[in-house]
């Protein structure tokens, strides 16, 4: 048996986190995404929108700095908007349209895709400044993307049936 690549292991572990994050905005209306269903604290655009921003933060920007490509990317003000720390709204006028959230969702996930291969693997054993509570060098915050994306996608699941959507089989 061939050893398995970290990096394949990584971009894996991606792929599956993010196949079931689709499996699970699957069939939701556009108006759906900023409810806050009652004794919840967020909604579904708030979701996606951070976990395309925190994608960024810990796939491309604590691998490779910023890179000017970076702005097409995703625009500073939508990494302030969706950061951690910051209070979902229900009020959509406070957010970008769900088709610009989606589509910088899907291309930073492209983008990560596209540049993993090309990640040092030695490089990843640098420690990350700033330090972060769940991994302390590079590799480590390649790893906790797939699991952060799993632990949003749990409370998508969650608010879904809120929503009173069927859970995903």
């Amino acid at each position: 048996m061939t050893p398995l690549d970290p990096l394949d292991l990584v971009r894996r572990q991606i792929e599956a986190a993010r196949a079931y994050t689709l499996t699970l905005l699957d069939g939701l209306e556009p108006e759906d995404w900023f409810r806050i269903p009652p004794g919840c604290v967020s909604h579904v655009a708030w979701q996606v929108g951070h976990l395309a921003m925190a994608q960024y933060g810990l796939a491309l920007f604590r691998q490779r700095g910023r890179l000017p490509v970076d702005l097409e990317l995703m625009p500073g003000s939508f990494r302030k908007t969706f950061s951690k720390g910051t209070t979902p709204n229900a009020d959509p006028s406070a957010y970008p349209s769900v088709d610009e959230i989606r589509q910088i969702f899907d291309r930073v996930h492209r983008q990560v895709l596209d540049e993993l291969p090309t990640f040092d693997q030695i490089a990843l054993t640098e420690k990350v400044d700033p330090p972060h509570f769940a991994f302390d060098d590079r590799f480590g915050a390649l790893v906790f993307a797939s699991h952060h994306e799993m632990l949003h996608a749990g409370q998508i699941g969650l608010l879904r049936r809120l929503l009173g959507r069927d859970p995903v089989r």
